[in-house]
């Protein structure tokens, strides 16, 4: 053997040392909400309409409170803009309270009560839908009058039996409609408002609300 070469042998090449899957995974930790809102802070802002302002100026307190005391959140009316503010603060636990809040007070800006707009605070399922009367038929002047007192009823009877049979709130804004209630549930009353606007007879309207009450009924 010559003096410049050398002989390395296989016991003198060492293996790295094995990693496991467990080792080479990173982990992180879950993220506080304060750590959150330190990055960035919700904000939403809900349009007033004019004929709302009186009755919000009277529930101001019925709002305020569940929003401030039980989200932990900031809010504001604007009289300027005329919108409500609602933003998180340190104080607020859950980021996604704030899109809760909002649900609620964009309910009651459509014509809902503070009590029926309060469970959309209270429970998770619960949804908004509008819609307009020229979505189900294009209808005008006395024609779309008619239409909206069908849907209406005498002292507001026909309203209240679809709210009553699909467990839903209703409100009829002119040719608005807006319904609070869970998926399924909307879904009925729809169905019924729309065979209303499209001139079914009130009374097979009922026949067909009775059948979907019983049903709902046996459900539960």
């Amino acid at each position: 053997m010559e003096e410049d070469e050398v002989v390395i042998t296989t016991n003198q090449l060492a293996a790295p040392p094995a990693t496991t899957a467990e080792e080479a995974k990173p982990e992180f930790g879950p993220l506080s909400a304060k750590e959150l809102q330190e990055k960035r802070k919700e904000f939403r802002r809900i349009r007033v309409p004019p004929h709302r302002f009186s009755p919000l100026k009277k529930d101001w307190l019925k709002i305020y409170s569940p929003i401030v005391e039980h989200l932990q959140l900031q809010i504001r009316m604007n009289p300027k803009s005329r919108m409500i503010e609602i933003r998180t603060c340190e104080e607020t636990e859950d980021v996604g309270s704030v899109q809760k809040a909002a649900d609620f007070v964009r309910a009651y800006c459509l014509g809902f009560t503070v009590e029926d707009s309060l469970a959309l605070l209270r429970m998770d399922d619960l949804f908004l839908d509008s819609f307009e009367i020229k979505d189900i038929k294009t209808l005008n002047g006395d024609h779309l009058s008619r239409a909206i007192g069908r849907l209406a009823g005498k002292d507001g009877k026909t309203k209240y039996t679809i709210e009553n049979a699909t467990k839903t709130r209703i409100v009829l804004a002119d040719s608005k409609i807006h319904i609070l209630g869970t998926f399924q549930n909307i879904k009925i009353a729809k169905n019924a408002i729309s065979n209303l606007v499209m001139g079914s007879p009130p009374g097979k309207i009922y026949a067909n609300l009775r059948i979907i009450a019983s049903r709902m009924k046996g459900r539960f």
